[in-house]
């Protein structure tokens, strides 16, 4: 009975692989106008993100200069962000609803993106106490977040990254493809428990985190430009220890990197109840999917936009001017 009404479902529909009648999923509905638009857009972001991210990483990394400690954390962003420019081009196979790669290839796919989405929103978090503690605290900012700590602050969110979606993935990882329920499909459970759990870990409470120390730095930055425009405040200020003009603008730049990366990612998290295929099986839900990925292009330009060393950074090796081995020294 069941394979009889599936049979009469599929009848006339196209299937992911043809020669496996009763057992391949079908493809879903697009037209193919949609389909090469969608193709074309999601090539062209994945390559733009990892382009504009490795020239992020090559900048910070080369330049000494840029060896600080609010940098460490937009070089562990910018890798995760390229990782994702990664995957972003997988999905390009998985328009028409299918995927061809295997089992195996799924469950790498569907962990490495759990990995890579804990650790950016973790990232986002170190982000958030770095400008609350250089703004709040600026006496003390020098001492308390020093290249070493935020080094291991990194690796220990990367790790924690690895750990948290590796067990919340164990089922998957030690059945690849036990939840697919066609040839062609690539999707994950993780249960409803484990559906909370990933709601609340990697969205609700870094959220709320992430708000209240930037509600409270904007606040704080806010007083201190009030108070950079008064000459007597500016004085009394000074005593108590002021943040300086860089860090109230590399907290404002950081900011919107935090407010774009929040409304990229909510349409996604507010619709995840429903899995990864059932978005793709309508074009809304396919550009939800491409807002998410979306981010990690953005931020990039958003350094650009606000970072004069980052476009600097750039041209020197966009002209190969870096191949030059006194450049690491060079000011920006």
């Amino acid at each position: 009975m069941f394979w009889s009404e599936k049979s009469s479902e599929m009848e006339g529909a196209e299937l992911c692989f043809p020669e496996l009648l009763n057992t391949s999923c079908s493809k879903t509905k697009h037209s193919p106008s949609d389909v090469l638009l969608l193709s074309i857009i999601l090539a062209f972001i994945s390559f733009l993100t990892m382009i504009l991210n490795l020239l992020v990483i090559i900048a910070i990394m080369h330049f000494r200069q840029l060896h600080t400690s609010t940098n460490v954390l937009i070089v562990s962003l910018a890798f995760s962000d390229f990782i994702m420019g990664f995957l972003l081009f997988f999905l390009v196979f998985k328009i028409d609803g299918c995927w061809y790669l295997g089992n195996i290839m799924c469950v790498l796919y569907v962990v490495l993106g759990f990995i890579v989405a804990s650790s950016s929103v973790g990232n986002m978090v170190l982000i958030s106490i770095d400008r609350y503690v250089a703004i709040c605290d600026p006496l003390h900012y020098p001492t308390k977040v020093t290249l070493k700590r935020t080094q291991v602050s990194v690796s220990v969110c990367w790790t924690c990254s690895l750990v948290y979606s590796t067990v919340i993935l164990k089922d998957d990882l030690q059945q690849p493809g036990r939840f697919n329920s066609c040839v062609g499909l690539c999707t994950f459970d993780v249960g409803l428990t484990g559906l909370i759990v990933d709601l609340l870990l990697t969205f609700l409470l870094p959220v709320i985190v992430i708000i209240i120390l930037y509600v409270t730095v904007f606040v704080v930055a806010v007083s201190q430009i009030r108070a950079m425009r008064s000459h007597v405040a500016a004085v009394s200020h000074q005593r108590s220890g002021k943040p300086k003009k860089s860090e109230i603008k590399a907290a404002r730049t950081l900011g919107v990197v935090i407010v774009v990366f929040l409304l990229c990612l909510c349409p996604y998290f507010c619709v995840s109840l429903l899995t990864e295929d059932s978005l793709f099986n309508s074009i809304s839900g396919i550009y939800i999917i491409l807002l998410y990925y979306l981010n990690s292009c953005l931020n990039p330009l958003i350094y650009a936009l606000f970072y004069p060393w980052f476009r600097k950074s750039v041209k020197i090796i966009v002209t190969l001017e870096i191949l030059k081995s006194a450049l690491s020294e060079h000011p920006l």
